[in-house]
This record gives C-alpha cells, structure tokens and sequence, in this order.
C-alpha cells in the first residue's frame, strides 16, 4: 500500500516528539517529586499503621510531664534509659497536648525521617550529582530499619536529620558557622555523639581564625551538649555525671558491654544487618570508583564514616552499651557510596562509552538489590511488628479505662511484669514513680501484695513486654495468689487485691 502524505509526515514528526519527551523526563523536578511521594507515603503509612513511642521516648514524655508539674524527673526510676536533654524539652511541650501527645510525638519523628531523607539527597548531591543524592535517598526508603526507628518515635532519627543536614551545608559553604553551629548543639542535646561532633567542628572553625574572641565563642557553643546534659544531671540527681555512669552501668546489666576485641566484628555484623549485604559490597565499589574520579569528593562522606566509626569502637571500649544504632551515621555515609556504585556514571562525559557501561552495570547493581531484598526480607514481619505496637497499646488503654481496673488503683500500685510496660502505663496513667513498679524489681516486692495487677497475654506482646530478657522470670507474669481477675482485653488481663 502505498504511503501517504500524513504517515509520511508523522514518521518526520515521531523524532521530534520522541526528543521533546526525553527533554521533559531530563529536565522534570525529580527531586521535589521524590520528596513529594515521601511525604505522602509517610502519611498513608502513619494512617494505616498508628503505632506509638519506643520505651525511651515515652520516659522523655514522662520526664517532661514532671517539670511541667514543678517535679525532678524520675532518672532514677528502676531501669529508666539515658536521658536526652532536648527530648524532654520537646516531651514538655508535647506534654501540654494530654494523652495524644504521644502519637504526635511519633508524627514528629516520621517527618523527621522525611527531612532525613531530603538532607542525604542534599549531601550526595553536592558532593557529587543529583542521581547520587537520589539514588541515596532511595536506598535510605529502602533500609527498613530506619522507617521502623521513625514509627516508634526513636531520637536517633532527628539526630541523624540534624547531622546530616549540618554536613550538608557545611560542604556547600565550608566554615559556614551559624546554622551548622546550631544543627550540631541541637545534634548533642539528643545523643552524645554529637559532642563529639561539635568538638571536631569547633577545631576546623578555629583554625580558619586567630581571634580569641572567635575561639571563645566556638567553644561556648561547643561546649553547649555536654554542659546542658550535665546541668541537667546535676538538678535531677544531684550527680553531673549521672548520665554516663548510669548508662555503663545499665549496659552491664542488659549485658551490652562489648570488650575492645568483641568491636570488630560487632562491627560487621552491624553493617550488614542496617545496610545489608547489597549495599555493602555496592558501598565499597562506590568509594574506590569515587576515590579513583574525584577524590576531594569523598572528604565528608568519609570523614563522617570514620567518625561515626571511631566513636562506636570509643563506646565499646568504654564500657557502654554496643548497640547497632550508633553505626547510624556512617551507615548512613556507605549509602552515599552505594549510589555513587548506582548513579556515580552521571560524573562522566555524556556519549562516553565508559558511562554506558557503567549504567548497565548500575543497573545489575539494583536488579541484585531487588531480588536480595524479595528473597530476604520478610515483609510480614515488619507489618506484624507494626500493627502489635497499634494494637497492644489501644488494648492497654482500654484495659487500664476500665472502671474495675481505676478502682483497683485505691487499693495500691499498678503491676506488671517487667520494666518494659512501666513507661506506658505511666504516661496513659499520668502516674508517679511509686505508682507503678515492675514485679522483676526485687526491691518493690514488699509492695505488689495489693493494688493492681497487669499480665500480658498474647503472645508477640509477652515476648516484647514480658519475657525480654534472659533473666526475666516467666513467673512474674503468673497471676499471684489472693488477686481476683477484675478486667481483660486483646492483649492484657487485670487482676486486683485489697
């Protein structure tokens, strides 16, 4: 059939729109449309699963609930965790909000992990292109990990949030001071790392000036983290050091102390499990093929990995606890690496055939990513985890609403098992130290003979709140004699004596 004028012409126009079409997908906005489908999976996830704080940020509630009341917070409370200076200002003013206070607490850290995200995307980008700091930020969504730390409203998310975010605009403007200087006093009010952080900061800053006026200055902000903590310590306990030395010391009792030789390998095996294996292997390609392109590019990344590094090993040595979430930050900075592993071609020439290359095998990169992520990621799990955090904590509100149950209180302290269920029971109580003990606490046997019971009887729920750690006895979720059963629900029973 013989062609005619208009195919003719649509054939000439097909080029044409094919370029327009390539032009559009090069110069759309993807950053903001990433940043925009965050924030709106954020928010359909916090809707779908309403979870609530971890055990150390419902004691910042708490301990900001007793200042608000004109009370010393209860640091000494049986197993309370490290406090966190900012946390408990930021639990004051949630404090004011009642029992929701809580859930927007979670909200908040959710939105921090979306400024997280946004601030690695800025890091990558700056230290070396757009597609690095994209890639980056999709390894971050994809690290499950982290999301999880942001729906039980961990202070390590903000903390990171602030790191990065102050590294980030460090490298865009070196020595920039002012608002690097405020991300990393804010960084040390929440974790003590960032002391150290603040330290190394204030030498780069001080030696870009010989006035005494300058170093002053730096050190006074420098010095903000630690002062604040130990002024802090000292108006609660009497004691300036208390934070450190109650943190060692609860670290040898949960059997979290690691000796200098355990560090390395707890080390790895930390890596491995935050990052996985994928983004391991790709982090180290990344580095070496950075290192080998543009090496003045890799300082900050770098600097942070090694760090975050040291200061693990310096928490290990010292006899703290060694938990995977102080690998965080230079977790963090391998993710960096692993998109330069993804995206580092858009460094080279365009047409090169080396980038061509590198694209595909980018490509593979992400395939393999895929099916180690399907292979070995149970997604179940984390929708498990996630609805009994809902769940559990609706039951345990119903169950200490019950009338029974308020009345029961008259008769002496609110029970349970372990110190894993104090803290909430406090907060959707609005009680005291006193009026809720652990039944593991050999010091408040004496006072469990009356009062109110709490047992937990599902059973992901006795296996997180009751049955925690070795030594946790089974029997002190037994029923004790002479109580009488006065409530249940889903999760929980009550029983009460007079």
């Amino acid at each position: 059939m013989p062609r005619t004028a208009t195919s003719a012409a649509d054939d000439r126009a097909r080029p044409g729109r094919s370029a327009r079409l390539r032009r559009a997908l090069a110069e759309a906005p993807w950053p903001l449309i990433a940043l925009i489908a965050l924030s709106v999976a954020a928010l359909v996830g916090a809707l779908i699963y309403p979870t609530y704080p971890n055990y150390d940020s419902y004691y910042s509630l708490i301990w900001g609930r007793e200042v608000l009341d004109g009370h010393k917070p209860s640091f000494e409370a049986y197993k309370a965790p490290t406090e966190h200076p900012l946390a408990i200002a930021f639990g004051a003013a949630l404090s004011l909000l009642g029992r929701s206070a809580d859930r927007i607490m979670v909200l908040a850290t959710e939105v921090s992990f979306v400024v997280l995200c946004a601030g690695l995307y800025r890091l990558g980008r700056l230290a070396f292109t757009p597609l690095v700091g994209l890639a980056a930020g999709a390894i971050l969504c994809t690290r499950f990990d982290f999301p999880f730390l942001a729906a039980r409203a961990y202070v390590d998310i903000p903390y990171l949030a602030l790191v990065v975010w102050a590294a980030a605009l460090e490298l865009e403007r070196p020595r920039r001071g002012g608002p690097v200087w405020a991300l990393l006093a804010a960084a040390g009010l929440l974790r003590p790392e960032g002391w150290l952080l603040a330290g190394l900061y204030f030498l780069w800053m001080a030696s870009g000036t010989r006035s005494l006026g300058r170093w002053a200055r730096y050190a006074a902000i420098a010095a903000i983290g630690p002062v604040a903590w130990a002024a802090v310590d000292y108006i609660a306990t009497g004691n300036p050091l208390f934070s450190l030395q109650h943190t060692s010391g609860l670290a040898e009792e949960l059997g979290r102390t690691k000796g200098l030789s355990e560090v390395p390998s707890a080390m790895q095996r930390f890596f491995f499990n935050l990052a996985k294996a994928p983004v391991v292997w790709a982090s180290i390609l990344g580095f070496a093929l950075a290192l080998l392109m543009a090496p003045r590019r890799v300082v900050m990344p770098a600097l942070l990995w090694l760090i975050g590094s040291a200061t693990f090993v310096m928490v290990g040595v010292g006899g703290f606890s060694v938990i995977d979430r102080y690998l965080l930050v230079p977790t963090l900075m391998m993710m960096i690496f692993a998109a330069v592993a993804l995206g580092g071609w858009t460094m080279l020439r365009e047409g090169a055939l080396l980038r061509r290359l590198w694209a595909l095998g980018a490509l593979g990169i992400v395939i393999y990513g895929a099916v180690f992520t399907v292979t070995h990621v149970k997604f179940s799990t984390f929708d498990n985890e996630l609805r009994l955090r809902g769940d559990s904590h609706r039951s345990l509100v119903a169950l200490l609403d019950d009338p029974a149950v308020r009345a029961g209180r008259r008769c002496g302290p609110v029970s349970v098992p372990t110190h894993k269920l104090i803290p909430d029971v406090r907060w959707i109580l609005g009680a005291s130290e006193d009026e809720v003990v652990a039944r593991s606490d050999d010091e408040a046997a004496g006072r469990i003979r009356r009062g109110v019971a709490i047992y937990v009887t599902e059973r992901l729920a006795l296996l997180r709140q009751a049955l925690v750690e070795k030594t946790d006895d089974p029997l002190d979720n037994v029923p004790m004699d002479g109580f009488e059963h006065i409530a249940v629900t889903d999760h929980y029973a009550a029983y009460a004596r007079c």
